[in-house]
């Protein structure tokens, strides 16, 4: 029985290595977040630590692998896999279960390990939420090169503008509300909301994540003074699109913390949607670009931003563009979309 339980370790202990190895690369290669694949690396040596308490010595010399009867023992669809996704979640389920294997097995040989690997299996439920979390929104908005904001018109214009966003070629689209009662404003965002699902363009609520969980909207946008986007995630009901509004680095890099899906670097210039902001120009763009390399983090540069300056602002490093008086306020929204659309692709 003693052979037996070392042999049970040693399985498990290489089950849950392996698996951490393969949701660190999942992190890394397809969400290019490195604070992800830290946090995973950070559990596979944590593991490794724990391990190192039981002698390492036993654990070889209990291993057989040749008389192993469970290796040959397999299920239908064992190793198919449709997807990165579905071989990050598989590896997150055996991390998990490994985890639970040792906490049981190591208690009569190792007390402190046996605690080390339960609070370890704490974290893999965490973390394993955190990364489909995130993954789920940010492969959604991977696809956003187009960002329309739709601001303060009559409920009827504002279906009437999403309509014709959406005819142009806007791949996401936000509703920005002001003075209106949250009775009138759910019952529009429902409707606005609709007709973004039924073309597959994705929507955003502006400030309010409460509005957008109840109408099904894709997404909330978070400014400086709403809900901090942590808090909306407790909130979410569904893995849900967010963005932060940063005006410099120090806002940035208390985004970045909050792991949100994009954040909104600007007002590139000046802007009559919001004529108080200073504008933070180009240098803001390229240097908030880099900052969030290797977070995963999408950047949208908003603004300001015209057929006239979209090339400029793509080429310092924006990942898209939000425009607002630039569709909306002009005769033709859908042709301004599509010419805003024809640039933005021949600079990426």
């Amino acid at each position: 029985m003693d052979r037996a339980s070392y042999r049970i370790i040693d399985a498990n202990f290489n089950r849950a290595r392996e698996a951490l190895r393969v949701t660190e690369e999942y992190c890394r290669f397809c969400l290019d977040s490195k604070p992800l694949a830290e946090t995973a690396k950070s559990m596979r040596h944590q593991l490794s630590s724990a391990a190192a308490k039981i002698d390492p010595g036993r654990l070889i010399a209990a291993r057989d692998t040749e008389a192993d009867v469970g290796t040959d023992i397999t299920v239908t669809d064992q190793l198919h896999r449709q997807n990165l996704t579905q071989s990050f979640t598989a590896a997150a389920k055996r991390l998990s279960e490994a985890l639970r294997v040792l906490a049981e097995t190591a208690q009569p040989i190792n007390e402190e390990s046996a605690k080390r690997f339960e609070q370890l299996r704490y974290k893999a439920y965490t973390f394993e939420k955190q990364v489909m979390l995130f993954a789920d929104a940010s492969q959604r908005f991977k696809k956003v090169k187009l960002y329309v904001l739709i601001s303060n018109l009559p409920p009827v214009d504002v279906l009437a503008m999403t309509q014709y966003c959406i005819a142009g070629g806007a791949d996401c689209i936000q509703l920005r509300l002001k003075e209106m009662s949250d009775s009138d404003m759910f019952a529009l965002a429902e409707q606005f909301t609709k007709l973004c699902s039924e073309k597959a363009v994705i929507s955003i609520i502006n400030d309010r994540p409460d509005i957008a969980i109840a109408c099904g909207a894709d997404g909330v946008h978070l400014g400086q003074d709403d809900l901090p986007a942590r808090v909306v995630t407790k909130l979410q009901q569904r893995p849900m699109i967010t963005g932060i509004s940063t005006h410099s680095l120090e806002q940035l890099k208390q985004a970045i913390d909050q792991r949100p899906t994009y954040a909104a670097l600007g007002p590139v210039f000046a802007t009559e949607t919001k004529p108080s902001a200073d504008a933070v120009g180009l240098e803001y763009v390229r240097r908030g670009a880099a900052e969030l390399q290797n977070t995963g983090i999408a950047s949208i540069a908003i603004g300001g931003i015209d057929q006239n300056n979209v090339e400029s602002v793509m080429q310092a490093g924006a990942s898209a563009v939000a425009v607002s008086a630039a569709v909306t306020r002009l005769p033709d929204p859908t042709a301004a979309c599509r010419k805003l659309k024809e640039k933005i692709n021949s600079v990426t």
